[in-house]
């Protein structure tokens, strides 16, 4: 935004919304459409301002937030050092040091896991749950998935084999983390209209969390979204698709399927559709071929991936 822009807005009227309209039609963004733009939520935009003075917008007299494109492209800017691995507190100085992005960086990432690995051990939940909000409020969805849930929920895979608790460590985790994205979830279907996606757990592994991760990133993308943490029959998944008048259906599932089923429970619906999870890689080469006979199915390993799938697809 060039200077007259800024002196524009520094002299609008400062009662009624006179300002604010004025700084829209001269190109300013709202939050709103920052948020949308960059995938940033408005809480974690405003947190990176006050908390660490990342993005600092221009505020018409009456509070409001106003950001230029050079604000946008600053994001984005963050983003790349969040997706390599770099904690929020460590941005602010490689940007205005204009260091070259790398991927070499010393994050708090590793600490952050660790903290929620003795937290679960201890059956800590309010540890667990200051952790994985102050965490909420800084990283958007994607990020936190990539550098700490989808980490942390292998780690604890790892450490859990033969391990005597684990069962019982397992069941509270994955418990607490089906209540805390299954809330936000709620919270973010009653802002939104729309046709939503359909997420069913298709294996029968109870409190599946990378389905509850995918539906959480979906959800994340402002689409409104239905998840049932259990298989259903074939006509039944059918019927829930046309109650539901869903915009597509993701199917996951952490375990082999039979996949002779598959074009009997998929031949009667219509919307395009997803199958998700680590089956994709346990069933890859004839899955590969299921695609071509199965009518609008896409595949995708991992909740990351199936986000990136529908985008693609138009969905979200």
């Amino acid at each position: 935004m060039n200077d007259s822009s800024c002196e524009a807005l520094d002299n609008a009227p400062e009662s009624g919304p006179d300002a604010y309209a004025l700084a829209l039609k001269q190109g300013w963004l709202p939050i709103r459409e920052v948020a949308r733009q960059t995938g940033v939520n408005a809480v974690t935009l405003r947190a990176w301002e006050r908390r660490y003075g990342l993005v600092v917008p221009q505020r018409t007299p009456k509070g409001h937030r106003l950001y230029s494109a050079e604000h946008v492209q600053r994001i984005l800017k963050i983003l790349t050092w969040l997706n390599r691995g770099v904690s929020v507190s460590q941005v602010k100085h490689l940007l205005d040091t204009h260091q070259p992005v790398a991927n070499n960086p010393e994050n708090d990432w590793d600490t952050l896991r660790q903290a929620l690995m003795h937290a679960i051990s201890q059956l800590d939940e309010r540890k667990v749950d200051e952790t994985v909000n102050q965490a909420m409020a800084l990283y958007p969805p994607r990020t936190l998935c990539e550098q700490l849930l989808l980490p942390l929920l292998a780690e604890l895979e790892q450490c859990w084999q033969g391990q005597f608790g684990a069962q019982l460590e397992r069941v509270f985790f994955y418990s607490w983390l089906r209540s805390k994205l299954g809330a936000r979830i709620y919270y973010n279907n009653r802002q939104l209209k729309g046709a939503p996606l359909l997420l069913v757990n298709q294996s029968d592994l109870p409190l599946e969390p990378h389905l509850w991760l995918t539906a959480w990133l979906i959800s994340s993308a402002d689409c409104p979204v239905q998840v049932f943490d259990w298989p259903l029959p074939n006509g039944e998944l059918a019927l829930a698709v046309e109650y539901l008048q869903a915009r597509a259906l993701l199917l996951y599932s952490s375990k082999a399927l039979n996949l002779s089923q598959l074009p009997k429970l998929l031949g009667n619906i219509a919307c395009p559709k997803l199958l998700a999870g680590p089956t994709v890689c346990i069933h890859f080469a004839e899955l590969s071929v299921s695609t071509t006979e199965i009518d609008g199915l896409t595949l995708a390993e991992d909740p990351l991936s199936a986000q990136t799938a529908l985008h693609q697809l138009g969905l979200i």
